[in-house]
C-alpha cells in the first residue's frame, strides 16, 4: 500500500435520473488514464456519508478515480413516498438496481466498464451487474448470495433496536428520510417473499475478475455467502477476515485496503 499517497479530493453533486435525484460523490481523477474508475455501492442502511473518508483512501492507493452514490431513498437522495405500501420494495429490489438503474447512471456519466466496489446488499447488486454487463473487476464485502437465518435474525434484531433503542438516531445523521431508509430495507428483508432470494445463478455467468471479502464475525452472514460466488468463467479470490464483522472496510480498514490494492494491480 501507497500510505503516503494523498487522499483525493471528493465533489459532492446531485445526478437528474428520470426525475429521481441521487446523491453522488465524484472522487478526482486517476493516476494513469488507463485505469477503470471504481465505483462504490453501500449496504442496505448505507449512503454516501456512511462510507465516510474510506473510498477516497482507496481511489489514492488505487490511482484510480471514483463514483460514490446514495440509492433512492437514502442518504440525500429523492425519497421514496409510501414506503410501506405502495412504495414497498419487491423481492427483486437488488436486481432492478443493477440491471435498471446503474447501468442508467453509468451511461449518463459516460463510465464503461468500471471497477464496481459493493458492500452488502451493494455487493448483491455488484454481483448481479457484473453478470450481464462488462465490468472491469467485481469487489464484493460481506455480499448476499442467499437468504441464511443469521440474516434474518439479525435483521429482525435491527427492527427492534430501531423501534426501542437508538439505532434511529444514530441513522439521523446519515439519511434526510431515516424512516424511509429503514423501512424500506427492513420490511423487504423481513418478508416471507424475500426469503426466495438467491443470485448463484447471477454469479456462475460473471466473466470479470471477482475479489470477495467476508468478516468471520459478521453476524449477517457466513463464509457460505462468498464460497458460493464461484464464478465459472472469471478468475475469483476470496478472503476471510479475522476480528471482522459485517463491515471489513470499517472493522479491517487497512487489510481490506491492501486486499484491494494488491487485486487490482494490473487490471486496466
Amino acid at each position: 500500500m501507497r500510505s503516503a499517497t494523498p487522499v483525493r479530493s471528493t465533489l459532492m453533486e446531485s445526478i437528474d435520473l428520470g426525475g429521481v435525484q441521487l446523491e453522488v460523490a465524484r472522487i478526482d481523477g486517476p493516476t494513469s488514464p488507463r485505469l477503470a474508475p471504481i465505483v462504490f455501492l453501500h449496504e442496505g442502511l448505507g449512503s454516501v456519508a456512511m462510507w465516510r473518508d474510506w473510498p477516497a483512501k482507496v481511489c489514492a492507493e488505487t490511482g484510480r478515480a471514483g463514483l460514490v452514490y446514495s440509492r433512492r431513498g437514502y442518504g440525500h437522495s429523492s425519497a421514496v413516498a409510501d414506503v410501506r405500501g405502495d412504495g414497498r420494495l419487491a423481492p427483486d429490489y437488488m436486481h432492478r438496481e443493477a440491471l435498471d438503474v446503474l447501468p442508467q447512471l453509468l451511461a449518463k456519466l459516460g463510465m464503461e466498464r468500471p471497477v464496481l466496489l459493493g458492500h452488502s446488499d451493494g455487493g448483491s447488486i455488484a454481483l448481479i451487474h457484473a453478470a450481464h454487463h462488462a465490468v472491469s473487476a467485481c469487489i464484493v464485502m460481506a455480499p448476499h448470495v442467499i437468504v441464511e437465518e443469521i440474516s434474518v435474525r439479525s435483521i429482525a434484531q435491527a427492527r427492534e433496536a430501531y423501534e426501542t433503542g437508538d439505532l434511529r438516531e444514530r441513522l439521523r445523521r446519515y439519511h434526510a428520510d431515516v424512516d424511509g431508509a429503514f423501512w424500506q430495507w427492513n420490511d423487504i428483508w423481513l418478508s416471507e417473499a424475500f426469503r426466495a432470494f438467491d443470485i448463484r445463478r447471477d454469479c456462475r455467468m460473471i466473466r470479470s475478475p471477482v475479489l470477495a471479502i467476508q468478516g468471520v464475525d459478521d453476524p449477517y452472514g457466513t463464509r457460505r455467502q462468498i464460497e458460493e460466488i464461484a464464478p465459472t468463467l472469471g478468475a475469483f479470490e476470496q478472503h476471510l477476515l479475522a476480528q471482522c464483522g459485517h463491515s471489513p472496510h470499517r472493522d479491517q480498514p487497512e487489510e481490506s485496503t491492501r486486499l484491494i490494492a494488491r487485486f487490482l494491480t494490473g487490471i486496466a
